[in-house]
Parts: C-alpha cells; sequence; structure tokens
C-alpha cells in the first residue's frame, strides 16, 4: 500500500513538471480566404477515423432587430427542414446512414452548423453542409411548423428557472440591448415572425463575407477549399453586421417571483471583451471564484456549509464586451446566507486579490483543460470556427499556454478590483420578493 501511494506521489509529481510542454503535438492549420469572401480553415489530423465540418456564420442573437428577436435561432431551425433536393427526412437518413451526427446552435454572435463523420464521408459531408447552407427551402408550411417547436422550447425554458435567472441577469447586465435578449427570441416575436422576414434575414447576412468554414479530422487541405469553391461560389459578397457599443450602465435588480421549491440566484459584473489583454486575468479569477470544484463559492457554499447542490460561475466574452456571473439555487430560507457568503468572498477578491497557491492550481487546470479539449475533431473544429470569427486568426495552443501562465496574482487583483468594483447586477427566481435585496 505504502509502495502505491508513493508511486502515485511520484507520477503527480512528474505530471506536475510535465504540464509546463504540451501534452499533444499541435497539428498545422490551414486558412484560405475565396475571392467571394468566404474563409476556409482547417487542422489535419491523420491519426483520426472522423472529420467534423462547422460552417460558421457571424451573425447571431445580438444582430437582430426588435422585430426580428429570434430569427437567427429561428432559422437555424428552418435550414434542417430541407432543400430542393434534400428533404429534412432525406437529410437525417443520409446522415444516420453512415453513422454521423449533424445539428447546430446559436449564440449571441453567431450562428454554427456542423456535421461529424467518419473520415471517408468527407465529400459527403461537404456537398450535405453545403446544401443546407447555400439553399434552404423555407417552406411556408415549415415555418408555421417550426414556429410552434420554438415556442414550446420557450414554455421549457421558461419552466427552469435556472435558465430563467440567467436569462434575467444578463438582461440587467445590458439593459436594452440585443447582448442582453434571449437567444430564443420571445414570445411574441417568434409568433410575429413571417416566412418572408426570415428568407430576408437569412439572404442579408448568409453570404460568403460572413461565412466561415472549418474542418477538422483526417482531411487535406486543398480538398476542402475546392468543395467549398464549388458549393459557395462567386457572387455578393456581403458584408458583416455593424454592432453598437453596450451605452447604459447595469440594472441592479431583477426578480421574478414564483413558487418554486428553490431561490435562484445570479450575481453579475461587466467585464473584458473577447480580444482584451486582460481576458487570461478573467479567466484565472473565474476559476478562482466560482469556475471549478477548488473554486472559493463551491468549497465555502457547497462543499464546507451545504447550502447548495449547484454553485459556480463564468465568464462570457463578446466582441465588445464580456460579463462575469455567478450562480447558486438554494432553500429559499438560505438565501439570505447564501447571497451574503457570495458578497464575502467578492469583496475579497477585490481587495486582496488571490493566493499564490490559487494562481497555481487555476493555472494548471485552465492548461490542462485547453490541451484535453482538443482531443477529438469535433473540439478542434470548434476552436478554429471561433477563433476566425473572433480573432481573424487561429491562435496556436502554445500562445494561448504561455499567456496563461504569465497571468501574475497583480493581473488578477487589478482585474478582480476592475470587474467587482463595477455595478453589480442582483437577478433571482422563485418565492423571493424585491425587498429581499434591500
Amino acid at each position: 500500500m505504502v509502495a502505491t501511494v508513493l508511486g502515485v506521489v511520484a507520477a503527480a509529481d512528474r505530471l506536475r513538471i510535465d504540464r509546463r510542454q504540451p501534452l499533444m503535438a499541435e497539428s498545422p492549420t490551414q486558412v484560405t480566404s475565396l475571392p467571394n469572401g468566404l474563409r476556409v480553415v482547417t487542422e489535419a489530423m491523420p491519426e483520426a477515423r472522423s472529420v467534423t465540418l462547422g460552417v460558421w456564420v457571424g451573425v447571431g442573437a445580438r444582430d437582430e432587430s426588435a422585430e426580428l428577436h429570434g430569427a437567427s435561432h429561428f432559422l437555424e431551425h428552418l435550414l434542417f427542414k430541407g432543400t430542393p433536393r434534400r428533404s429534412a427526412r432525406e437529410l437525417a437518413q443520409a446522415v444516420d446512414a453512415v453513422g454521423g451526427e449533424m445539428n447546430a446552435f446559436t449564440a449571441k454572435e453567431h450562428t454554427a452548423y456542423y456535421a461529424r463523420l467518419p473520415a471517408d464521408q468527407l465529400s459527403f459531408g461537404l456537398s450535405l453542409l453545403g446544401d443546407v447552407i447555400t439553399d434552404p427551402r423555407l417552406d411556408p408550411s415549415d415555418v408555421d411548423a417550426e414556429r410552434q417547436v420554438i415556442l414550446e422550447e420557450l414554455l421549457l425554458s421558461e419552466d427552469e428557472p435556472e435558465e430563467r435567472v440567467e436569462v434575467l441577469c444578463h438582461e440587467a447586465l445590458f439593459p436594452d440591448h440585443p447582448l442582453g435578449r434571449e437567444v430564443l427570441g420571445s414570445h411574441d416575436s417568434i409568433s410575429g415572425l413571417r416566412r418572408d422576414d426570415i428568407d430576408q434575414f437569412f439572404r442579408r447576412w448568409y453570404s460568403p463575407a460572413d461565412l466561415v468554414l472549418a474542418a477538422a479530422g483526417d482531411l487535406e487541405h486543398d480538398a476542402v477549399v475546392d468543395a467549398a469553391a464549388t458549393w459557395f461560389p462567386d457572387g455578393p459578397a456581403g458584408s458583416r453586421p455593424e454592432r453598437h457599443a453596450v451605452d447604459r450602465a447595469p440594472t441592479h435588480l431583477a426578480v421574478l417571483t414564483r413558487p418554486t421549491e428553490q431561490a435562484h440566484l445570479a450575481l453579475g459584473w461587466r467585464a473584458v471583451a473577447a480580444d482584451h489583454p486582460d481576458r487570461y486575468a478573467l479567466t484565472v479569477l473565474n476559476h478562482v471564484f466560482g469556475g471549478g470544484m477548488s473554486s472559493r463559492l463551491f468549497q465555502e457554499i457547497r462543499e464546507r456549509r451545504g447550502l447548495a447542490y449547484s454553485v459556480g460561475s463564468y465568464a462570457a466574452r463578446y466582441s465588445d464586451a464580456g460579463c462575469l456571473v455567478a450562480y447558486a439555487g438554494t432553500a429559499p430560507a438560505r438565501l439570505p446566507e447564501v447571497r451574503a457568503l457570495m458578497d464575502a468572498e467578492v469583496e475579497r477578491l477585490a481587495t486582496d486579490g488571490i493566493t499564490a497557491h490559487e494562481l497555481e492550481v487555476a493555472t494548471g487546470y485552465i492548461t490542462g483543460s485547453l490541451q484535453l479539449s482538443l482531443e477529438d475533431s469535433a473540439s478542434r473544429m470548434v476552436r478554429l470556427g471561433s477563433d476566425i470569427l473572433q480573432h481573424d486568426r487561429v491562435i496556436p495552443l502554445a500562445e494561448h499556454l504561455d499567456a496563461v501562465r504569465s497571468v501574475t496574482l497583480d493581473d488578477v487583483a487589478r482585474m478582480a478590483a476592475t470587474v467587482f468594483g463595477g455595478t453589480e447586477a442582483i437577478a433571482a427566481v422563485g418565492p423571493v420578493r424585491d425587498d429581499a435585496f434591500a
């Protein structure tokens, strides 16, 4: 038993030393911009048995007018309803027939459509995505049917207090701004959207200049470029959306009183944007605050006091803004204690920063998880697409790792003082009232 323990300790020591080097060799990435403005980015993984293809559209919920609120997500649903060449059933059967997966998601600043397939199905996958992205049917009957699906999705979201409190927190952080809106849309906006509205939205934004084709796996870059040139022919390049900065201070309080079993609390603060030099310091701060099992919020509120099952924090970064949000769900009677504990940790971080040991743990976690997240073709495709949209380049893994390891205690202290020194937005859902936060 002693020998086993010593062996584990020795192995841990070796890992502690070795973590300064990447756990995997980084595959070369290649980027080609076609004459029509489409950007094609690939990463070859000869050892992989799969390929993952994604078309990233640089438009999302923040790029919608109030009248078109939810159009990006609505369109995401409709593109899988078929094309003149394939019905919705035929699309699904074609992917199932090769053991693949096809799906999509909508975010604040982009929409992504992807397919993960066996490596020998690369050409098929490119033809499938190209067909869906460039020539959707957008049949009026499909619009009406999918409208009901999205309205049901909204009702489901309304029934999830964890989701409602997050939406309320974003609305409070970015009042009267698209960044604060629910990505799904609202009941009124979805009910009011018509087929022609969605078609115009598609024709305006789904143009080559606002698209990125990302692919990772056992592939050849030139083959992907040739297929892209076939499916995205020369034509109007289109333009990227103009985005307007947030011009209002956060709202302090947003409470939704409901007869739920738990009280759900979210605290939010404005933070740095996606390209800000301090974004890595924010990542470290978030991990120490509530981003992992060793974090202060998790250890104090859940492990030490047993006041919550779900508690933590996350950082979100956009092209010109960002936020840090902490969440906890607890028994209504315990809400004041939980809120006081969260505020106490905020005060300590803003005043004293973090410890050297916390910095070491956070740095090790972030660099390790960065490397482990790139073990398959799907995760690498996501990295490629999001990097090109956010940064106009693929940031090498080594650059990420060096940047995280370069974060100092002073960097985190400055970030904590800046973020937590701003206006705090408080959101709550459950059997609580506004005066509970006086």
